[in-house]
């Protein structure tokens, strides 16, 4: 959708951004000092990149990602991506999933879309600010500059209580207090400003 704005109008609002100051893992309080998941994904290294593949210039499927233990009382995880690059007042965000299973170590290449009411596992898939289930392919305005797209991945002591197709402020609200450590990863992706083809 974003791909066929101007790019004069994205060079515009090239320093309007929501800020990494809003992204949810640097919260005050959310997540206690010192507690990290080591999250990783085989398609990308941390701060490099996304493969077009996983954006709308391609097939716009949701990465694999990977990680490690996490804390021996998790007893779910959950995981957030946010653009805080978003020419908008709030980090943009391009997926939920809460419910987890405490022993998952991965989600698969296309493993975030539409569940409708969740997995068999009890897995469960939120709502992106395109007010639809599953993932949001990164899609920045050519013109406007890199954008920072940051998974953030939560063990959590509790699994949250949320409504169907929960939105941000939902998912916040319910793992507050609740985070026992906290994994981060981030690809970037830009439009228009000399970012280099993919690779065959």
């Amino acid at each position: 959708m974003l791909e066929h704005v101007p790019q004069w109008l994205g060079a515009l609002f090239h320093n309007f951004r929501a800020g990494h100051s809003k992204l949810a893992i640097v919260r005050a309080g959310l997540v206690p000092e010192g507690a990290f998941i080591d999250l990783s994904s085989p398609a990308f290294e941390n701060g490099a990149r996304l493969p077009a593949r996983f954006t709308p210039d391609g097939e716009g499927i949701s990465p694999p990602l990977e990680w490690g233990e996490v804390p021996a009382a998790t007893t779910s995880l959950a995981l957030l991506v946010e653009d805080p690059d978003a020419p908008a007042a709030e980090p943009l965000v391009h997926a939920i999933v809460w419910n987890l299973p405490a022993g998952t170590r991965a989600i698969p290449e296309g493993g975030i879309g539409p569940d409708d009411d969740g997995a068999p596992d009890g897995r469960d898939v939120g709502r992106n600010s395109y007010q639809a289930e599953g993932w949001l392919p990164p899609d920045p305005p050519p013109g406007h500059g890199t954008h920072d797209y940051v998974f953030q991945l939560f063990a959590l002591s509790r699994a949250p209580v949320l409504e169907t197709n929960p939105g941000r402020s939902e998912f916040l609200a319910a793992i507050k207090d609740h985070v026992l450590a906290a994994g981060m990863l981030v690809g970037h992706y830009a439009r228009g400003d000399g970012e280099p083809a993919d690779e065959e």
